[in-house]
């Protein structure tokens, strides 16, 4: 179960679509969370790593490391 505020201008629109198709409301809510949680997840978890990279709580591997470990040299 899930509860969110929309802006009013939001909630407005999601309400003439729901209306105009003879869908729920919660039916476009899934869909639009279902079309774009990979890319949320790119964005923030990126940006988590890059921020623990930055403070020193995560370190990077270089390329040639990685592919020399498995096997992938030229």
């Amino acid at each position: 179960m899930l509860a969110i505020r929309l802006p009013p201008d939001i909630e407005d629109r999601l309400n003439a679509l729901a209306q105009a198709t003879g869908r729920s409301k919660s039916f476009y809510v899934r869909e639009a969370i279902l079309e774009h949680l990979d890319d949320l997840e790119d964005v923030y978890l990126a940006e988590k790593r890059l921020e623990d990279i930055r403070a020193g709580r995560s370190r990077t591997v270089p390329l040639e490391e990685v592919m020399k470990e498995y096997g992938l040299e030229d």
